[in-house]
């Protein structure tokens, strides 16, 4: 029997969720195509033995160079091991003092792009950020300044670890799949260092849900009341339609899925930050699944087939097409439950 946590998303009417639509979201594949309008980054292809260092028990962490400024983490916390001035001699040097040996060109490309990058980068893997270890960086953040900062995030991290082991989780087995099974099984991993935004205002990043090519609503990510931003909604909304209708919805390759982007002051320019799957995985924020999933979008008929409990939406007609759609802009009220 169905635990109670796990009815609601058994009755979702999700189209199937493919192991390809999950790579599609990976940003080593997006970012290619949408360079120009991300925020500067650079990605590092990683090899097995760094994978395996991600994977192994422990947080064991390269030794300073000289030129590296100390750690912004705390070295004596007991939480993990680095030892920029190790009682072992050189002749004792090897994996369990200095476990970048294995992977020592990733350790060096990661210590240029910092440089690169002006110093202060936030890093994530191929889909996720280790939002969730910031309690272990002093500056409760992901701003990293060493490449141990960098380790050290990612090795805390349950979001990295998922990233890592469920990939596929909640997708179409490969062998009931429509597409070939060549490219579906192989993560080609990457470590992704963006330079870090000066002054960024987490009230102005909004996540966005496009179904079937069209922008179907927006909200806050940032799940905290701000008294500015319903003032703003007529500006936003409308540069935030025209952004995604320009430059992203038609360069990627499937028909739904699910965009962060970030509107800095003065609120004329839309930087692409993230694309997400359309899939339960991913946090709907101020809507819940079925909501998104029940709402209309401009089309004039919507038939249901009961074989797969999914809806679909034929498109307006030729006379139709000049109906202007209004997305769903939602945030966060004073007195709204979800508001921190």
């Amino acid at each position: 029997m169905d635990s109670p946590d796990d009815l609601p998303t058994a009755r979702l009417p999700f189209p199937p969720v493919t192991r390809l639509h999950i790579l599609h979201c990976s940003y080593h594949f997006w970012h290619p195509i949408y360079r120009s309008i991300t925020p500067k980054a650079r990605l590092i292809p990683l090899t097995a033995p760094f994978i395996d260092y991600l994977y192994g028990d422990g947080i064991i962490l390269p030794p300073e160079d000289d030129n590296d400024h100390l750690s912004s983490t705390d070295t004596d916390s007991g939480i993990f091991s680095s030892s920029p001035t190790s009682n072992a001699s050189d002749s004792d040097a090897g994996p369990d003092s200095d476990p970048s040996l294995a992977w020592s060109e990733i350790h060096q490309r990661v210590q240029f792009t910092i440089t690169e990058l002006g110093g202060n980068v936030t890093p994530k893997l191929n889909w996720s950020a280790p939002k969730d270890a910031t309690w272990i960086n002093a500056t409760n953040s992901m701003e990293c300044r060493t490449p141990n900062d960098v380790y050290l995030l990612l090795k805390s991290s349950d979001f990295i670890t998922h990233d890592l082991e469920q990939t596929f989780d909640g997708c179409e087995p490969p062998s009931l799949s429509t597409e070939s099974n060549n490219d579906e099984t192989e993560i080609p991993y990457h470590l992704i260092l963006r330079k870090t935004i000066p002054a960024l205002n987490t009230s102005l990043e909004f996540r966005c849900f496009i179904r079937s090519q069209i922008l179907l609503c927006i909200c806050q990510r940032d799940l905290n009341h701000y008294d500015f931003l319903p003032a703003l909604v007529p500006v936003l909304r409308p540069l935030v339609q025209e952004f995604l209708d320009k430059e992203v919805i038609h360069k990627f390759p499937d028909k739904n899925f699910v965009v962060d982007v970030y509107i800095p002051p003065p609120h004329k320019r839309v930087w692409l930050i993230d694309i997400n799957p359309w899939a339960p995985r991913t946090d709907p924020l101020l809507f819940s699944w079925m909501e998104i999933l029940d709402l209309p979008g401009p089309w004039t008929i919507t038939t249901a087939d009961t074989t797969n409990g999914t809806t679909e939406a034929e498109e307006v007609s030729e006379d139709e097409e000049d109906i202007i759609f209004t997305p769903e802009f939602r945030l966060v009220n004073r007195d709204d439950p979800e508001a921190y």
